[in-house]
């Protein structure tokens, strides 16, 4: 299988002033997805603008054909899973059927306190993540769905006509540890990773290429317990946050050679994030370019 080439653009513009272009250069130049992160702030953009993902999605959708468009990630930081069942239903409507839902358990980033909230212990997030993934499911798949839990909850929930993707929009869960991959090899169609987060600083690429490599015997642990063939789900690296940073964007021959090495690991995804100026995502847009079309025929 050749590997396929994503993009994710982050929220940033508005959408009469270079937002719809770029989602709409995004399907011009062949990738096969473009999605955009889920979140109230984030990082180094926390001060400028930063808009609303699923609006943004329907949006893109309206302006897009092929393209499959999604999150990488939503989360429960600010989320519920009743309220997002059906925004996702009406996005998965409006787009025919063109949406990956991006899930994972969240951080200590701004959306975990923007809701006056203390920020959770990583087994908190563990806890909620654990009931927002099956119960989603649920709302997704069910018409009515009533059920009590420790962190969320619903009642009589109606989901009619259900998602266009049958029986529900795919999971693409972002997961290392031990209960999220466990969540991954029972609900998702693919898994996500960044890579090691805490060899970013000091680690080298070879070290991260090692390192993912462990993920995925962990994954594939999960699936053997959860009786599925981890063979099943789609694996896919979203970019940016292993110690090759930027370098991958440098040209086409270092994409190939980086993404060879991950292609070799069995993934048959990579995300590129869409250029930023003056940002830790800046790139010439040329090159990238060239690796979104020239990219994927050499990894075949």
């Amino acid at each position: 299988m050749s590997m396929r080439l994503s993009t994710v653009i982050l929220p940033v513009d508005r959408w009469h002033e270079g937002g719809r272009a770029k989602w709409q250069k995004a399907e011009e130049l062949g990738f096969h997805a473009a999605y955009t992160y889920d979140h109230l702030s984030w990082r180094t953009f926390r001060d400028g603008p930063w808009f609303g993902a699923l609006p943004t999605l329907t949006a893109a959708a309206a302006v897009t054909e092929r393209v499959r468009l999604g999150t990488l990630v939503t989360s429960p930081n600010f989320r519920h899973p009743v309220t997002l069942a059906k925004e996702l239903i009406s996005l998965d409507d409006v787009s025919g059927g063109r949406i990956t839902l991006g899930i994972g358990a969240g951080g200590n980033g701004f959306d975990a306190t923007a809701l006056g909230q203390e920020p959770w212990t990583p087994k908190e997030r563990a806890d909620r993540f654990g009931e927002f993934v099956p119960l989603l499911d649920r709302l997704l798949t069910e018409d009515a769905v009533s059920e009590q839990g420790t962190h969320y909850s619903a009642e009589e929930a109606r989901n009619i006509p259900g998602c266009v993707q049958r029986p529900r929009l795919p999971f693409a869960v972002a997961a290392t540890g031990p209960r999220g991959l466990k969540l991954a090899a029972r609900y998702g169609q693919a898994w996500v990773t960044t890579g090691d987060p805490k060899l970013y600083e000091e680690g080298t690429p070879e070290q991260s290429v090692e390192a993912v490599r462990g993920q995925i015997d962990k994954l594939g642990a999960a699936c053997a317990e959860a009786g599925r063939d981890v063979a099943e789900l789609d694996k896919v690296l979203l970019t940016g946050f292993t110690p090759d940073r930027g370098r991958p964007l440098g040209s086409l021959g270092a994409f190939v050679d980086f993404a060879g090495r991950y292609q070799e690991l069995g993934f048959t995804e990579i995300v590129l994030h869409w250029p930023i100026p003056d940002s830790d995502f800046a790139a010439d847009f040329d090159v990238f370019e060239t690796i979104a079309t020239e990219g994927s025929g050499q990894l075949a």
